[in-house]
C-alpha cells in the first residue's frame, strides 16, 4: 500500500541524505539553543528535524552495523588496520603530534592577537608537548616496539625530565590565573562543549595508559602519559572558564582564587609525580638492561 512505501521511505532514507541532514540538524539545534526563543518557528523546526534524524539513525543502526561488519571483512585495507597493532599506534602518535602542533600554534596566535600572557603560556606548554611527541614519533617510525629497548628507555626518561621543565610554563599559567585573577568568559554552550571534550580526553588518557602497557614499549607509554598531562591542564583551564561563565555572579574573587590554586597545585603535583615515576622507572630498567648485557657478555 502507498502508506507503507511512504513510511519506509520516511524511516529509511538514503545514506547520503542522512549524512547531509545530520550536520544541518546539529547546527540548527545549537543555534536554536543559543540564540532563539524556544517558541519561535525556526527553533521548533530545528527540534523536529533533530528528533527525526535521531529516530532515523536509531532505526537504521542494525542495518548499518551489519553493512559495516561486511565491509570490514571484505576490505583488505580495513583488515590490515584491524590486524596491524603497530599501524594503529603509529597513526595515533602521528595524529596526536599534528593536533598538538596545531593547538600550540593556535594559542600562540591568540597570544599575539590579544597580547595576553595567558595564551602565550599555554602555547609554550603545548610546544613542549609537541617536541616530546616528535622524538617519540621519530623513533616509532623507524623501529618496532621493543626492538631498541635502550633507546626507548632513554626517550622515556627524557620525557620525564621534560615534564619537570614544563612545570615552569604550567606554574606561569597558574600564577597568571590566581595573582591577576584573569580568566575568559565563553558562551554556556561553548563551555559545556569544552567540558565534554575535556572529560572525554581525560578518561581516554587514563584508559590508554593502561591499555598500551600490553605492548611493553616505553615510547608508547610515554606518548599516553603526555596525553594525560595535556588532559590535566585542560581540566585546569576548564575550571577557570566554568567558574567565570557559570559562577561569575555567585562566586567572589577570593573563592575563585582558592579553587584555582588548589586545582593548579593538584595538576602541577600530578605532572611532577608522572615525571618522577618516568625517570625512576626508566633509570631502573636501564640499569637492569645493562646488568643483563654484562651478564651475557661474561
Amino acid at each position: 500500500m502507498p502508506w507503507k512505501k511512504i513510511l519506509k521511505a520516511f524511516l529509511f532514507p538514503p545514506l547520503w541524505l542522512m549524512l547531509l541532514l545530520t550536520p544541518v540538524a546539529i547546527v540548527l539545534v545549537v543555534n536554536a539553543l543559543a540564540f532563539l526563543a524556544s517558541d519561535s518557528i525556526l527553533a521548533i523546526v530545528s527540534y523536529v528535524l533533530a528528533a527525526y534524524m535521531l529516530t532515523v539513525w536509531c532505526v537504521q543502526f542494525p542495518r548499518l552495523l551489519y553493512a559495516f561488519r561486511a565491509f570490514k571483512q571484505e576490505n583488505k585495507f580495513v583488515r590490515r588496520w584491524l590486524e596491524d597493532d603497530r599501524l594503529r599506534v603509529n597513526f595515533s602518535l602521528y595524529s596526536a603530534f599534528v593536533l598538538n602542533v596545531a593547538y600550540a600554534a593556535f594559542h600562540i596566535g591568540l597570544g599575539a592577537r590579544h597580547r595576553t600572557f595567558w595564551f602565550y603560556s599555554l602555547g609554550i606548554y603545548y610546544i613542549f608537548l609537541a617536541v616530546m611527541r616528535f622524538f617519540l614519533v621519530r623513533h616509532s617510525r623507524m623501529y618496532k616496539p621493543g626492538e631498541r629497548m635502550r633507546a626507548e628507555l632513554r626517550r622515556y626518561c627524557a620525557c620525564g625530565y621534560a615534564f619537570l621543565l614544563m612545570n615552569l610554563a604550567l606554574a606561569c599559567i597558574v600564577f597568571f590565573m590566581i595573582y591577576w585573577n584573569r580568566t575568559f568568559v565563553h558562551h554556556e554552550i561553548t563551555t559545556i562543549t569544552m567540558a565534554a571534550y575535556t572529560f572525554t580526553a581525560f578518561t581516554l588518557a587514563i584508559v590508554n595508559i593502561v591499555k598500551y602497557r600490553k605492548y611493553k614499549s616505553p615510547v608508547y607509554s610515554a606518548s599516553k602519559t603526555i596525553s594525560l598531562a595535556a588532559a590535566c591542564v585542560s581540566i585546569l583551564t576548564l575550571e577557570a572558564t566554568m567558574m567565570t561563565t557559570f559562577g561569575g555572579e555567585t562566586m567572589d574573587a577570593a573563592t575563585r582564587r582558592l579553587f584555582l590554586g588548589l586545582t593548579g597545585a593538584a595538576v602541577i603535583g600530578t605532572v611532577v609525580a608522572l615525571a618522577i615515576f618516568m625517570i625512576v622507572q626508566g633509570t631502573k630498567k636501564l640499569r637492569l638492561l645493562k646488568a643483563e648485557e654484562n651478564t651475557d657478555g661474561e
